[in-house]
């Protein structure tokens, strides 16, 4: 029973880390579509190269926070929260 109660939080916290990491595609598909935009603003008006360069990363800094959230939430649920929820756990059952 306790094995099985485990594994149960193992498996829940494996899958809640594999969702997070789901949330890494959207920062990698925003900033090239930035960057996308960016070129084809250069391009038209090459004069601007500065303010749109400037104005692109710090979109794309922002959209990596996401990202790095992201990683951040799956290392905790793989290396934290196991033994936190394990812990408590045995503590509820008295063990």
């Amino acid at each position: 029973m306790l094995e099985l109660a485990i594994g149960i939080i193992l498996g829940g916290c494996a899958l809640g880390a594999g969702c997070a990491m789901i949330a890494g595609i959207g920062p990698g598909i925003g900033e090239g579509n930035a960057v996308a935009k960016a070129c084809e603003a250069i391009g038209r008006q090459p004069e601007s190269k500065g303010d749109v360069t400037s104005t692109m990363l710090m979109g794309c800094a922002i959209a990596e926070t996401t990202g790095l959230y992201a990683l951040v939430i799956a290392i905790l649920l793989i290396f934290v929260a196991p033994n936190m929820l394990v812990n408590t756990l045995l503590n509820a059952l008295g063990k």
